[in-house]
């Protein structure tokens, strides 16, 4: 990658994968979606939302399944940015791949953040500010936010990604990796073009950036927590709370 100086475009458009029915984590999603399971007295919804709005994303598209009404009820009650679209799955739930294919004619064609509801932090730095000043739309077709293997909760398993001294990353098989997908990326949407909107998972778009060495990963400065069931969320409350406790919260 080039050495030389990047003007950086901000990211104003994010894309928020809200259709999950969030089956692991019932009881707590026994008549809510994952989307509105509170973690540390907040929404994991709001959780997300207000992180884009402090990075200076203005709309966020956000795509709703299961208990739709509820989410869209929720959603009209927020009084901060950014802007809510919502794309509409509630005749089929197309999964992460059909969901942004779907949602294309609201996306735009600038960059944007894709983000999976179930990503949270507590990060040490401005995490997706630096995940934009980092991005160069010239090099890079994905850049994925990464979480250190000893820097993780409710994970387990060989790892995602290997990420190479020039910042590219390719899938960790065989063997071992260091790094898990942290559920954050930045995203090209005309990447999504060729595919219908149909069920599919956004592997399948991966797989074709990573074939033609265009996706680089940005390693988290923190701790990252993936809240998957009902003891990752336990286990998630305590962190908050210590983290609100010594005043670790970007």
């Amino acid at each position: 990658m080039s050495n030389a100086p990047i003007k950086t475009a901000p990211i104003k458009t994010a894309m928020v994968m809200a259709a999950g029915h969030g089956t692991r984590l019932r009881p707590l999603t026994n008549d809510i979606c994952k989307a509105m399971v509170k973690v540390g007295g907040k929404r994991l919804i709001d959780h997300t939302l207000d992180r884009l709005h402090a990075a200076g994303v203005e709309r966020a598209v956000v795509n709703v399944h299961t208990y739709a009404d509820k989410l869209e009820a929720h959603l009209r009650t927020r009084t901060t940015g950014p802007k809510i679209i919502i794309s509409d799955e509630r005749e089929e739930l197309l999964e992460t791949g059909g969901g942004v294919v779907k949602a294309l004619p609201l996306l735009g064609t600038d960059p944007v953040f894709v983000c999976n509801i179930d990503a949270m932090w507590i990060g040490f730095e401005d995490v997706l500010g630096g995940m934009v000043k980092h991005w160069n739309a010239g090099e890079m077709d994905e850049l994925f936010l990464l979480a250190p293997r000893h820097a993780t909760l409710g994970l387990e398993g060989k790892g995602d990604f290997k990420l190479d001294e020039g910042g590219r990353i390719d899938w960790a098989k065989p063997g071992r990796s260091d790094w898990f997908y942290a559920g954050i990326e930045i995203f090209k949407p005309a990447l999504a073009k060729p595919y219908k909107a149909e069920k599919f998972s956004r592997v399948k778009i991966w797989n074709n950036t990573l074939e033609r060495r265009k996706a680089y990963g940005y390693p988290l400065t923190g701790y990252w927590m993936h809240v998957g069931d009902p003891l990752a969320h336990k286990a998630a409350e305590a962190v908050l709370y210590e983290a609100k406790r010594f005043g670790r919260s970007k």
